[in-house]
């Protein structure tokens, strides 16, 4: 072997130096074939297979294998809230029980995913599209998360859910996806006798009422006012006027028309936003039904968007209902990608017409019949002081 001379060391630094870039180069293209290689792996789409990038084994301190799920879906939900202390769970309030703590329930009791995550959600990327508040019902709300591949899993969940709760369709979604951040708009209707929207009204359900036309169109002029951007800072608690997210967009509102049921008269108030916070839209009910009673002058509800502090309380909970969420942009973006589904309820609609007949509305005429719910509201309303802090 020939003596290795200074010379050679520099002449081999220098092609080492002249190489670097094609060094580098190549493997960021490998480091991004292999990312995509792991795409394409996490977003297989076999639903009873357990192929490469499914599932994650991990062994415990038992040295047991825990299987981790990997892909993610959007579970679409239906459920009846009366009874339950709101969507989500509260883990530091065990024996309130919630949508979510029955769901993640039947979760495990179906082998979607393992038991050792019930208190640990978030590490399956859990996530609500919507926060709905005590006794507050739905058709059409979604949480994301990610399962274990099974088959017949709509089914086999269902199976360990009570009635008034129902998974009514899964969608394999991107491993990106984010229900909350990704939802374009959301869709709430109100429920309540007519009674409670019109001055001249009797207190308590009359089957021999009917909302006059005048008070009709003055609903629907008052409930225009909210379209658009305003702040909502006391719509909801725990905001202030300089809070930039006390700033929602409004993009319709409505009043339908008048219906009989049981002979007495109903009509739904209609909501859609992109965003809603805690009691705001209970909150902006029970500021129109203030303003119909006479209690609060229709020039209240513009000083109620000023930075001055109001307390308005919320109507009562029973007739709020979460009819839909939105996923437009997602769609448009992923549904037709081949490997991802499309977000939509037009085939559940027959279900969901069924679920509303048997489960909710039952409730809400149960409630407005027999208990009143909305006339001893209505009572507490006539003694509110709605400008300093004061519980009703």
């Amino acid at each position: 072997m020939g003596r290795i001379t200074l010379s050679h060391l520099s002449l081999w630094k220098r092609c080492c130096t002249a190489l670097t870039p094609f060094h580098k180069a190549d493997g960021i293209a490998c480091q991004s074939m292999t990312n995509r290689e792991e795409d394409v792996l996490h977003e297989d789409l076999d639903p009873t297979g357990t192929k490469s990038g499914s599932i994650e084994v991990l062994e415990n301190n038992n040295n047991s294998n825990i299987q981790i799920p990997k892909r993610k879906f959007a579970i679409m939900l239906a459920y009846c809230g009366r009874g339950y202390h709101g969507m989500q769970m509260d883990i530091t309030r065990p024996n309130f029980p919630t949508i979510e703590s029955t769901l993640i329930s039947a979760l495990i009791q179906a082998q979607c995913i393992p038991e050792i995550f019930f208190m640990q959600m978030k590490q399956l990327k859990f996530q609500r599209c919507a926060r709905t508040d005590k006794g507050v019902s739905a058709l059409g709300q979604l949480v994301s998360v990610r399962l274990l591949p099974s088959s017949n899993t709509v089914e086999k969940i269902n199976s360990h859910l009570p009635p008034e709760i129902a998974v009514i369709d899964m969608k394999r979604v991107t491993k990106g996806f984010c229900p909350k951040k990704m939802c374009d708009k959301r869709s709430y209707s109100y429920m309540l006798p007519t009674y409670a929207l019109s001055g001249c009204a009797p207190s308590t359900p009359d089957s021999s009422f009917r909302l006059p036309r005048e008070d009709f169109h003055n609903i629907n002029n008052l409930l225009s006012f909210y379209k658009g951007t305003h702040n909502f800072h006391n719509f909801t608690s725990r905001k202030v006027f300089q809070d930039p997210s006390s700033f929602r967009h409004m993009l319709d509102l409505s009043c339908s028309e008048p219906f009989v049921l049981h002979g007495i008269e109903f009509a739904q108030i209609h909501v859609t936003g992109q965003s809603f916070m805690l009691y705001q839209i209970r909150k902006m009910v029970g500021l129109i039904i203030a303003v119909a009673q006479g209690i609060v002058p229709a020039d209240f509800l513009p000083q109620c968007m000023q930075m001055e502090t109001v307390n308005i309380p919320p109507a009562p909970g029973l007739g709020l209902l979460l009819e839909r969420v939105h996923f437009d942009w997602y769609n448009k973006r992923y549904g037709g990608d081949g490997f991802h589904q499309p977000i939509s309820w037009e085939k559940t609609l027959p279900f969901v017409s069924v679920f509303w007949k048997e489960r909710i509305l039952p409730e809400i005429l149960e409630g407005e019949l027999e208990n009143l719910s909305m006339a001893f509201w209505i009572e507490k309303l006539k003694l509110h002081n709605f400008i300093v802090f004061k519980d009703i």
